[in-house]
């Protein structure tokens, strides 16, 4: 490993789970991120600032000023600039020797299917029953493991599915789609950061295969109680989405 490399990433390396062999093990991952707002923003730079090697960023959108309170990879001057473009200078300032590929288009149909292909795992960043059920899909019909995160208000949830190995989002979530979403999710910045802080947490750890994944668990984090509640949840047999992978 590079000095100057070795000296970015010492506070890991001496770590028992990391040293150099988790060092390369991230450098040679490569992570799907859709979503580039209030949760991706932290887990882009999370992931970046740990030395995962290949970053793929999804996201259609501009920045806007409602974004400014919570998607921490922005700034005033970048207000109606495309935020991958964006995401993707702030992050190289970060760290430069890692890849960044960009994409600026919906995540969905076949464009999705090809994209979880070139990647060994995807993060769930994004704010909206569809979208959330059409990774659930993607990743199931690819084998991709995902990291998913939710926020509204002062709470979130992370959760991390891995198929064939638990159950789906799904199994979780259920039939019931909401009939309407609200255009833009209520939400104070700082539960952003704590549930986009732990779905990278979750990513790092299944590279390096430490720790324990949040396979068959929801993680619910109540920012008024500030208290942190792991929720078991089974396989179901007659899921929609997963009977049969």
């Amino acid at each position: 490993m590079e000095e100057q490399l070795q000296e970015r990433y010492l506070r890991q390396l001496v770590m028992d789970e990391v040293g150099k062999e988790g060092q390369v093990k991230l450098a040679e991952a490569r992570v799907l991120v859709v979503g580039a707002g209030g949760l991706g923003s932290p887990v882009c730079l999370y992931l970046a600032a740990a030395g995962i090697g290949h970053l793929g960023i999804v996201d259609s959108d501009t920045v806007s000023l409602t974004n400014l309170n919570r998607q921490i990879l922005y700034t005033t001057p970048d207000l109606g600039r495309p935020k991958v473009q964006v995401a993707k200078e702030k992050i190289n300032m970060l760290n430069p020797s890692i890849e960044i590929t960009v994409y600026q288009v919906p995540f969905s149909g076949e464009t999705a299917m090809r994209m979880a292909r070139s990647y060994d795992a995807m993060v769930d960043a994004t704010d909206n029953f569809k979208t959330r059920e059409f990774i659930n899909r993607v990743a199931l019909q690819t084998g991709k493991p995902f990291f998913h995160g939710a926020v509204s208000h002062f709470y979130g949830q992370v959760m991390t599915v891995i198929p064939g190995a638990g159950p789906c989002w799904r199994c979780f979530m259920g039939d019931i789609a909401p009939e309407s979403e609200p255009k833009g999710v209520p939400v104070l910045g700082p539960v952003a950061g704590v549930v986009g802080s732990l779905q990278a947490l979750q990513v790092l750890k299944y590279f390096l295969g430490a720790g324990d994944q949040l396979v068959g668990k929801v993680l619910m984090f109540d920012g008024l109680q500030m208290t942190l509640e792991a929720l078991t949840v089974a396989r179901d047999s007659n899921c929609p989405a997963c009977q049969g992978y």
